[in-house]
């Protein structure tokens, strides 16, 4: 049970993480919320793992989770960038995917859950998956994130994710660059750059996958270094990419508590994650932890007021009747 608390703990702080992240891309640039939420993270972890003493286990320990911080840069490209081109409700659900990869390495470990639990797990994950399906929306900004602490933006945010400067024609010829569309031009993808979204949404979900196995590797030497070593990986190459891009920023005094906070829970996510995979199944945890989508679409509905639609009201159900098969298991 303190592994299932701790996995629902992880998915509560990344889905606020993800809505308040969403909510400051109103008041900031969406490279101006990952910057400082990097920063906040990271010395939020060093001060932890520090400050309680947790000494330096090695690279022994700490490399799958390096790892995996280059895989989450990977991922938070390949998505964004699968936004700009592909459609949403298509490109969401794909990126949600990502629980089955550590499901999977649970299982093939050892791992074996109880039926009920996967029973829940299937229940929760199928929950999971209409909750990441986008309706059509007007004037709503915050948008449904499908990886665990990254801002949930829409899809003409994401284009401008990796510009020098904002255009309405073509993006520079950089390799994380987005092509833009010209005012006026069809909002509906190609069938080549939907499916090209389709793959880049794939790989999305496959890394945050990786991401997910290196923190149940590291974690079993130390949860807090798991912690700050995957930050301080994923930082240090979001701000080589951010200085090598520089990119315009644009930061309005009023959203600067709001990205604090942001570094602050996705951090708190990636700790309360890595000590539940040392108290449960890797293989459930995961699960668990990747119902973040369904935190950011029901704090958008109570807060902002913005419509969920009825598939995605349906998914929330199952995802909370699928924890309960899990927690009775």
């Amino acid at each position: 049970m303190v592994g299932i608390a701790l996995a629902l703990g992880a998915s509560f702080c990344w889905g606020t993480g993800d809505f308040l992240g969403g909510f400051s891309t109103r008041r900031a640039s969406l490279w101006a919320v990952i910057i400082i939420s990097q920063t906040v993270g990271l010395v939020g972890a060093a001060l932890v793992t520090l400050g309680t003493g947790h000494g330096w286990p090695g690279w022994h320990a700490v490399w799958p989770v390096v790892l995996g911080g280059v895989a989450s840069v990977v991922a938070i490209s390949s998505f964004y960038k699968a936004l700009a081109i592909g459609t949403m409700s298509i490109v969401a659900p794909i990126s949600a995917t990502n629980a089955l990869i550590p499901f999977v390495a649970g299982i093939a470990g050892g791992e074996r859950p109880a039926a009920l639990q996967l029973a829940g797990v299937a229940l929760a994950a199928a929950g999971v998956l209409l909750v990441a399906v986008e309706p059509a929306r007007r004037d709503e900004t915050v948008g449904v994130a499908a990886l665990p602490g990254e801002p949930a933006v829409e899809p003409d945010e994401a284009r401008s994710l990796f510009l020098r400067e904002p255009s309405p024609a073509v993006a520079p010829a950089t390799g994380l660059a987005v092509a833009v569309p010209s005012a006026g031009a069809p909002g509906r993808p190609s069938r080549a750059a939907q499916r090209r979204a389709m793959g880049l949404a794939l790989l999305a979900a496959v890394c945050i996958g990786l991401v997910l196995i290196g923190y149940d590797a590291t974690a079993r030497y130390d949860p807090l270094w798991a912690m700050l070593a995957g930050r301080a990986s994923s930082a240090t190459l979001f701000a080589l990419a951010f200085l090598a891009l520089r990119p315009q920023v644009r930061l309005a005094r009023s959203a600067l508590p709001f990205i604090v906070t942001v570094g602050i829970l996705d951090t708190a996510a990636n700790g309360l994650f890595a000590l539940a995979t040392t108290q449960g199944y890797l293989s459930i945890v995961s699960v668990l932890g990747s119902l973040y989508p369904v935190v950011t679409v029901l704090l958008a509905f109570g807060v902002l007021r913005e419509r969920i639609a009825r598939h995605q009201l349906a998914g929330a159900v199952a995802t909370l009747a699928g924890v309960a098969l899990i927690a009775a298991g």
